[in-house]
């Protein structure tokens, strides 16, 4: 009875948090979750969850897909993660951490896509910009081009925090080390800085939420926006495991919550099709709305997460 009890509450909980967060927050969010991020010199393995779901931390949706992971040790090389492994609900990894520092884990999609019509076929090209220009035909029509820049990531120091995994990449939107992501302490302020293609990302949207959200009514989410130095404050209101969110301005016209790059973001409206009478000519092919982009200035959408432990004071 008590068992059940609790199950009912906290159905009814979770049900109540969900009538009253606004759209965004029900946006999927992808996220790695460490086992823990800071490790003494005798911790030899940390473990990572990889997953795409509405809560923080929770795994209710889709596992993330592990092809485009990477792994950056403390001399600044790549490591090799083992263990991989795919769920219905979460993916996995286990990094060796056999180097004294901090190791970047992140998931780093950086791909063109173009879509176009060669007679009434549609197809879909995936590449860069070169190997694209050599794919798409020259009859080619309706051609819509863009460029998806997003990195989920975390990072995991054994022993003293370093900073070599940290150095940018100058490819999408990324965290600079103002204050270290492993040195976060409940009721201090920590800043960070971001980039965006190297820039600093200025007037970016930030999201910050704590982890446990399915098991209370107040979201709790800490909202701001970069400065002209790409740098946002936050001060910690308690310790435990944060997810940050970080996306360009939302673009005049673009669909979904959280700007290009944000939660629920979209690419452009779909446009109804007219549909001929009985016997009648078929309907003429509407015109694509919104921006369609070339293979010279793709419409681009980028976006950034980030997972954090802030320890108690």
């Amino acid at each position: 009875m008590k068992t059940t009890s609790l199950r009912a509450r906290a159905l009814t909980l979770a049900a109540a948090v969900a009538m009253t967060l606004p759209m965004a927050a029900h946006a999927h969010r992808s996220w790695l979750l460490p086992s823990g991020t800071i490790y003494s010199a005798q911790q030899p393995w940390v473990s990572v969850d990889a997953a795409v779901s509405n809560d923080i931390f929770y795994y209710e949706h889709n596992a993330a897909g592990l092809d485009n992971l990477v792994v950056i040790g403390p001399d600044g090389q790549p490591v090799e993660a083992q263990n991989q492994a795919k769920g219905r609900y979460r993916s996995m990894f286990d990094v060796k951490l056999d180097k004294q520092g901090t190791y970047r884990l992140a998931l780093v999609n950086d791909a063109i896509i173009a879509s176009f019509k060669v007679g009434t076929e549609t197809k879909r090209l995936r590449g860069t910009a070169e190997s694209l220009a050599k794919e798409i035909p020259a009859n080619a029509e309706d051609l819509r081009v863009s460029q998806s820049q997003n990195r989920v990531e975390t990072f995991v120091t054994s022993g003293k925090p370093t900073t070599e995994a940290l150095k940018p990449t100058g490819r999408g939107i990324e965290l600079v080390p103002v204050t270290h992501p492993n040195d976060l302490v409940a009721g201090e302020t920590a800043t960070f800085r971001f980039l965006d293609n190297g820039k600093p990302a200025a007037g970016y949207s930030a999201t910050v939420i704590l982890a446990g959200l399915r098991y209370r009514s107040d979201l709790g989410e800490i909202r701001m926006e970069t400065d002209k130095n790409g740098e946002i404050k936050v001060k910690w209101p308690a310790a435990g495991m944060y997810w940050v969110n970080v996306a360009p301005p939302r673009a005049p016209g673009a669909g979904g919550p959280g700007g290009q790059g944000g939660p629920g973001a979209g690419g452009a409206m779909a446009t109804p099709v007219a549909v001929a009478a009985p016997g009648a000519a078929p309907a003429a092919r509407p015109a694509p709305t919104g921006p369609a982009g070339t293979l010279a200035e793709p419409v681009r959408r980028s976006g950034y997460s980030l997972t954090l432990e802030v320890l108690p004071n």
